[in-house]
């Protein structure tokens, strides 16, 4: 019980948004108008100044962590590359790039950064902020690689992924707080405040979302392929980058970090990716929905096993 409680203290209001979330949509007092528009509002507004602020107030030089953010890519980078494997192996070209996808791309913005804000507080805050927007520029490279291979209209081009990531209103505004707190920028208290009100909108907002967005017909219909997927995101891609981050001498708190990152389900964005690309979608909604699910579970269950070892 001495592990469990904080633990749960930490997991349970986050899941509990997403609950949240599911609830009010299955009442119909939220629709899919008001899911895109607060989606929207939440990565185009409130948690970029969530990010921001984060960081702004954190002393950067603990905050950058090169080595967690090498360890995070190594791990991700073997996850896509042995999913991709596996997706040869087993499933039609169709079907290939919507499954690696849903195997190493995890919603770090928002139920990862929750984790990392609640447990580690302004640490978390700051470091989770950082890390954050390293998954989006690897999450979306590798995305978009692997769709492309496969996709009858979509075309691996470099510099449009990097134009795009350039303009994300995410990345932007970590690299704006990395800067902002380097060189010790001074604002006036009622800009801060008024900071604060939207940042503070962020979180149950974006998971009340990623709840509402979420399917329980989409988990009963889902299959071997999406079942498979989401054991790899959340079961074998977390267990094995924390194990190879414990080779490497990681412990703590940065293992811990790790774990929240790398546990994290399917991101919802892989959907309108599939999409676009004119992938199996259906697959990738799948995909989120079980990810999702289980991960309710295996989030807080690697935590529990994590800090009763020690860390």
């Amino acid at each position: 019980m001495n592990v469990m409680s904080p633990i749960l203290a930490v997991t349970a209001p986050v899941f509990a948004m997403v609950a949240v979330g599911m609830a009010l949509r299955r009442w119909k007092l939220i629709d899919d108008p008001f899911i895109q528009t607060a989606s929207n509002l939440t990565f185009r507004v409130t948690m970029p100044v969530l990010f921001f602020l984060s960081l702004w107030r954190a002393d950067i030089q603990h905050s950058l962590h090169p080595s967690l953010i090498l360890m995070f890519a190594a791990a991700t980078l073997l996850g896509f590359a042995g999913s991709w494997a596996w997706a040869v192996r087993t499933l039609p070209p169709v079907s290939r790039g919507v499954f690696v996808q849903g195997s190493f791309r995890g919603n770090c913005g928002v139920l990862s950064f929750a984790l990392a804000a609640s447990y580690f507080g302004d640490y978390g805050s700051s470091v989770g902020g950082v890390l954050a927007g390293f998954t989006i520029l690897i999450f979306n490279i590798l995305a978009v690689l692997v769709l492309s291979f496969y996709s009858p209209t979509l075309t691996f081009n470099i510099r449009q992924v990097l134009k795009d990531l350039g303009t994300n209103p995410l990345v932007l505004s970590v690299l704006l707080g990395i800067a902002a707190s380097w060189y010790g920028l001074t604002l006036p208290v009622w800009i801060t405040k008024s900071a604060e009100y939207l940042a503070n909108l962020t979180l149950p907002l974006a998971l009340i979302c990623v709840g509402a967005t979420l399917s329980v017909l989409a988990v009963k219909e889902s299959g071997r392929a999406a079942l498979q997927a989401s054991l790899i995101k959340i079961g074998l891609l977390p267990v094995g980058g924390c194990t190879l981050a414990w080779l490497f001498g990681f412990e703590g708190r940065d293992l811990l970090l790790l774990w929240m990152f790398l546990a994290s389900p399917t991101a919802a964005g892989s959907f309108s990716m599939a999409m676009g690309a004119g992938s199996d979608a259906r697959l990738a909604a799948n995909i989120i929905a079980m990810s999702t699910f289980i991960s309710l579970f295996s989030v807080t269950g690697g935590l529990m096993v994590l800090r009763a070892l020690g860390h």
